[in-house]
């Protein structure tokens, strides 16, 4: 006998999104900053998602903290700014703890979007600019193969093999390759 997949929750099956299979690098989308398209790297041994920031300076605005930063993508970089959520110790790659400070914002992973906290991290020396930690996609129904990659697709709205990102208020797009 199969096995209803909405059992325990509480919903309908029919009401229940199928669960999606990602590989262990996919193509995302952090439209809030202004990138459409960047290679992330699925890390279930990270707790945080991290995203290779420089340049990163405070600044206040109407009583709040906010960070802005440079995003280096595909040769170019571009100044975005963003409410600061946190500031936490992380554990880096080398396992020590390092301060962060953490904000939140959009992914859109294939067709699907939601909202993410991300640590802003010096990513100079690692292969992908973004870790997409396990809690962006813990509750999202996803599960990852780590024998694939790019099983989700190109975040909707992106053209392939087309990076885009807003540098003051402009865009300016980078074709990529994988």
């Amino acid at each position: 006998m199969k096995e209803d997949p909405a059992r325990g929750t509480g919903l309908p099956a029919a009401q229940r999104r199928p669960r999606q299979d990602i590989g262990w690098r996919e193509d995302v989308g952090l439209p809030d900053l202004g990138i459409s398209r960047l290679k992330a790297k699925v890390d279930t041994g990270a707790r945080t998602s991290a995203l290779h920031a420089e340049n990163v300076e405070l600044d206040e605005r109407d009583g709040k903290l906010w960070v802005s930063f440079t995003v280096p993508h595909a040769g170019a970089a571009g100044r975005v700014s963003a409410p600061v959520l946190d500031e936490r110790d992380i554990r880096n790659t080398s396992g020590r703890p390092e301060r962060r400070y953490v904000i939140r914002t959009a992914l859109i992973l294939g067709r699907r979007r939601w909202k993410i906290d991300v640590s802003l991290a010096d990513r100079t020396e690692m292969a992908f600019d973004l870790i997409l930690g396990r809690t962006a996609i813990r509750g999202r129904r996803i599960s990852v193969n780590p024998g694939r990659s790019f099983l989700a697709g190109p975040p909707a709205g992106s053209k392939p093999g087309h990076m885009t990102f807003k540098t003051s208020g402009k865009t300016s797009g980078k074709t990529s390759e994988k």
